[in-house]
């Protein structure tokens, strides 16, 4: 038989008294939670400890008695031992510890005094030596209501009893009363006046907060703005869809309810975090835009520059209308679709120099936008680029429409040669005869459009490289903005600075190991690894455009479809 006894490192150093705690059910394990200190009344101890069950719902009693003599107070260990008359149990422990020794030893005896038959060679005692503070705030094992100790393992009990034994570390050495205890805050409750009266100012605040979020999504829910062309526009504008992430944000963090479990109070502390720091980035950003007026040398800037990108497609285009890298294009098509994207970008310039004059005060408005958070501001940039780059998306979309109409219509001529059609009820290719004059116009028609593919072909590749450029830039800014909403800074936090809070399991450690005397151990909690705390807390979020693989982007390529860079709400759940 082994017994194992949990002792809270804190009661190393502590004073004569009785030892209480709980006996494990269905386990020879018992858990020491205090240690109350001689001079004490049994009648005030047996009252305290109905109190505290009362009110943790544990069973909490008397498990025997701790020494450490002192100079004059020879008889005390006589004078505990008599208490097990008193505080009556199946086991009585008497641990006794002497000066200048790191271990201490341990005697278990019967309710009557007397210790059982052939304990002393047949029983083995082990200490596990536990740190009262790191067990309850890890929350490896949290309380469960519906929960069976019989049925649960002895570690988890152990962790749920002192989780649920916090009434009993409320009384310290400095209160005044009759019974003085020894536990994790004994030297002192561990609070903060400020943390409290957050606490308490923090109700009132999250009514206002939640009411003005109701008042905001009352106002979003106009049957005006579910209108097709608005919805749709909405649902492309990456300000849009980051108004409605904090939204969401906004109700989760604010609500009156209190959390229940511990991943939901992380998500709510995780997603506050990430918004204090939002709006911390966003200040410092206006503090730098609206400085040494560099509103107005970014609105100098941006339109020569739109001005070069426009003559830059121009000078691109006159290249393809000739003979690009030396390929042979069919002339009439090559000098269709070339003046067609020229006539495109005179437009552009054309709005461009139009909207030149209140170009400085847009970006001034725009700039406020940052007081809302540095991801407003990116959401916004995203926008703008996609605006300033509306001619290369239509040149992408023309080219990208026009190389998959000849595509499509190429493999269904092709499929006619070999005598094939595709069934559109089965979605599959079946067999098909055809007549003669239906092969000689599918001839013609493969002929023609395969003479017109490359240079189709041509125009297609390189406005979709110049879409991919600007899809590249506009997924950096989203996915800095996914970052900064899904990033646990919080667990980060708590994983860096303390660490048992986000605990994975608990590690042992030999502490004494002395013939004759019991074993010693030091029950240590592992954290979780820095990627675990990634992946557990990561709050879910948005992600960009496109979520499939290379190989499923490479063939959408290849066929024309065309891809976007717009934001859309992840599905994964964490």
């Amino acid at each position: 038989m082994v017994l194992k006894i949990f002792f809270p490192k804190c009661c190393n150093t502590a004073d004569s008294g009785l030892l209480v705690g709980r006996w494990i059910p269905g386990q020879d394990s018992a858990v020491v939670l205090a240690v109350i200190h001689y001079p004490f009344i049994p009648g005030q101890v047996k009252k305290y400890l109905s109190q505290i069950r009362n009110q943790t719902q544990v069973d909490l009693t008397v498990l025997g008695s701790w020494s450490k003599p002192k100079d004059g107070q020879e008889g005390m260990d006589s004078f505990l031992k008599d208490l097990s008359t008193i505080f009556p149990h199946s086991r009585w422990l008497q641990l006794s510890r002497e000066s200048g020794k790191r271990a201490f030893t341990c005697r278990v005896v019967q309710n009557n005094g007397t210790p059982p038959a052939d304990q002393e060679d047949d029983e083995e005692v082990i200490f596990i030596h536990y740190d009262q503070r790191k067990v309850m705030l890890s929350q490896l094992h949290p309380i469960q209501e519906k929960s069976s100790e019989k049925d649960s393992s002895e570690l988890r009990v152990v962790f749920q009893t002192v989780a649920q034994s916090q009434p009993l570390f409320f009384l310290d050495r400095y209160d005044e009363g009759p019974l003085k205890l020894t536990h994790w805050q004994s030297e002192g409750r561990e609070a903060s006046i400020i943390v409290e009266l957050l606490k308490q100012a923090s109700v009132p605040l999250c009514v206002v907060l939640t009411w003005l979020v109701s008042v905001w999504q009352w106002l979003c829910s106009f049957r005006l703005l579910h209108t097709w062309p608005v919805q749709f526009i909405s649902s492309k504008l990456s300000t849009c869809v980051q108004s409605g992430y904090r939204t969401d944000h906004f109700q989760t963090v604010f609500s009156t309810k209190k959390a229940t479990t511990h991943v939901e109070f992380m998500r709510k502390a995780n997603i506050f975090v990430s918004f204090l720091l939002d709006i911390a980035l966003g200040l410092v950003l206006i503090s730098w835009l609206y400085r040494e007026n560099r509103i107005s040398q970014l609105a100098n800037t941006l339109v020569p520059v739109a001005d070069h990108v426009a003559k830059e497609l121009q000078e691109l285009l006159e290249w393809l209308m000739g003979a690009p890298a030396g390929l042979k294009m069919n002339r009439a098509l090559d000098q269709v679709l070339g003046r067609f994207f020229l006539y495109h970008i005179h437009l552009w310039i054309s709005y461009i120099r139009l909207m030149s004059p209140f170009i400085e005060m847009i970006l001034w408005y725009v700039g406020l936008s940052a007081c809302l958070g540095l991801t407003f501001a990116l959401s916004v940039l995203s926008d703008i680029v996609a605006l300033l780059t509306f001619h290369i998306y239509c040149f992408y979309v023309y080219g990208a429409r026009l190389y998959c109409l000849k595509i499509y219509g190429l493999s269904s001529l092709w499929r006619l040669f070999r005598g094939k059609k595709w069934n559109v009820l089965r979605q599959r290719v079946d067999s098909c005869s055809y007549d003669l004059d239906q092969l000689f116009i599918g001839t013609l028609l493969f002929t023609v459009l395969l003479f017109l593919l490359p240079t189709t072909a041509l125009y297609y590749l390189v406005f979709t490289l110049l879409r991919l450029v600007v899809v590249m830039f506009q997924g950096l800014i989203h996915l800095s903005v996914d970052f900064i909403n899904s990033f646990p800074l919080f667990a980060m936090g708590l994983r860096v600075c303390r660490p048992y809070r986000l605990a994975e399991g608990v590690k042992f450690r030999v502490l004494s190991e002395e013939p004759g005397a019991p074993l010693h151990l030091m029950m240590e909690i592992n954290p979780l690894k820095f990627s675990s705390v990634l992946q557990c807390y990561r709050t879910p979020t948005y992600s960009c455009y496109p979520r499939d693989s290379w190989a499923a982007l490479c063939k959408k390529l290849f066929v024309g479809e065309l891809i976007y860079p717009w934001r859309q709400k992840s599905t994964k759940t964490d």
